[in-house]
């Protein structure tokens, strides 16, 4: 089962790191000098196939530019990354340049040590982030030190097909819908085209945006707990959630796990009209259904109170790496190299760099385009991100996921599921 494949994960990076972390650097760790003054580079990333023939193309840019730079390339998807990411950390053989994730990812690396500082390589100039927002940097930060710099700006998204739609006559949705009219959406596509009407609400970052929406937070400010004490609040999703997938508007989670890749997405395939997910991911949607999809603010009477801006992904070093700056180098290349954006687009999120942004802007493609214009949209509805997501958090949003599955599937009731998760997630925030 998928929650105990990563519970595993998590218990690498709790245990196995500890003692990885005490040795001295392998020969293995970092790059490698070969063929004289050439040095050789790790670096990891999970995306769509069309992510990783983008950053290869990238890649090889840096190269021709910087040819006493062999860069690695090493790749997967979501599924699998990060236990990828646990299992060489637990032989202290991390990447030098690692795609890391915002939020529960980035803590627990944090906590373990294992993403190196780059304040320094910020402040001599190696990497220029001149006027990138504070608020844009501090998502890369933890206790003073800058562990990755981001990649680009995201938010979540309503992505929609307005064809289907409108073939099943139902209306669209605007920036001040709410759930009531998601689900009503839903119901008419499923009911008038026979297919499912959203994809699955997957808990963690829809749960988070919903308790944002209602004024609470996951976790509490100093991460030692969670942030709602009404069990009501996930009752009342596991419930929405559970009916869509009970009326067949919503799929459950045996089709969802035969989703490997965006290549095989409902809303590719024309099966679902919705999918909740980051706006970067637009482009590879789009590209691989081969028609126009459109995306808004998601659902809610507190849409503007629930939606934030947050870094697509971070660039971070690791901490074992031996070349640091020359890591440092190819993500300030990165950064401010805007044949890097005519190559990948928004796929890792709208440009850091207003001057990016502006180069990027004559030659958008209609998908980037809508991208841009929604990042825009909701840097004008929202609220700063929440960042007090504690080092154990991966482990409890796991255990979030598991116990919507058994929602879902019959085999806890949404009260019981609540009650449940408040005490595991207790259990493992107060060891």
């Amino acid at each position: 089962m998928k929650g105990k494949k990563l519970l595993l994960v998590l218990m690498l990076i709790l245990s196995l790191v500890l003692s990885a972390c005490s040795d001295k650097p392998s020969s293995s760790s970092g790059g490698k000098e070969e063929d004289g003054d050439k040095i050789t580079l790790r670096m990891t990333w999970w995306g769509s196939q069309s992510r990783h023939d983008q950053t290869l193309e990238i890649i090889k840019l840096y190269e021709k530019e910087n040819p006493h730079i062999k860069i690695e390339p090493e790749f997967t998807g979501f599924d699998g990354y990060f236990e990828k990411m646990a299992a060489q950390a637990s032989g202290n053989n991390l990447p030098d340049i690692m795609q890391q994730n915002f939020g529960e990812y980035l803590n627990q690396y944090a906590d373990k040590g294992l993403l190196a500082d780059l304040t320094e390589f910020v402040e001599n100039g190696t990497i220029d982030v001149e006027g990138v927002s504070e608020t844009i940097m501090a998502s890369g930060t933890q206790d003073g030190k800058l562990l990755g710099i981001p990649t680009g700006t995201n938010a979540l998204a309503a992505i929609y097909d307005k064809a289907m739609l409108e073939e099943a006559g139902a209306q669209l949705p605007n920036e001040n819908w709410t759930w009531e009219d998601f689900i009503a959406i839903s119901t008419k596509v499923h009911e008038e085209l026979d297919t499912y009407g959203t994809r699955l609400l997957e808990p963690g970052n829809i749960f988070e945006y919903y308790l944002r929406e209602k004024g609470f937070k996951l976790f509490n400010e100093d991460g030692t707990d969670l942030g709602y004490d009404d069990d009501q609040l996930l009752e009342d999703f596991f419930t929405m959630n559970k009916d869509m997938v009970d009326k067949g508007v919503a799929p459950g989670y045996d089709v969802i796990q035969q989703i490997k890749g965006v290549e095989d997405e409902l809303i590719v395939h024309g099966d679902a009209a919705f999918d909740i997910r980051w706006s970067n991911q637009v482009g590879a949607l789009t590209s691989a259904a081969g028609k126009p999809l459109d995306l808004t603010l998601l659902p809610g009477e507190g849409n503007a109170q629930g939606m934030y801006l947050k870094p697509a992904m971070l660039w971070s070093v690791s901490e074992s790496s031996k070349h640091k700056e020359e890591a440092a180098k190819f993500i300030n290349f990165f950064i401010n190299n805007s044949k890097v954006y005519e190559i990948g687009g928004s796929d890792r999120g709208v440009p850091i760099k207003q001057e990016m942004r502006d180069a990027m802007e004559p030659n958008l493609s209609e998908e980037d385009k809508k991208v841009f214009d929604y990042i825009n949209l909701v840097a004008e509805n929202s609220t700063p991100i929440d960042s007090n997501f504690p080092p154990a958090s991966a482990e409890v949003l796991q255990k979030l996921a598991e116990i919507d599955e058994l929602v879902i599937y019959g085999e806890l009731s949404p009260k019981e599921g609540a009650k449940q998760f408040r005490e595991q997630a207790t259990e493992i925030l107060n060891r």
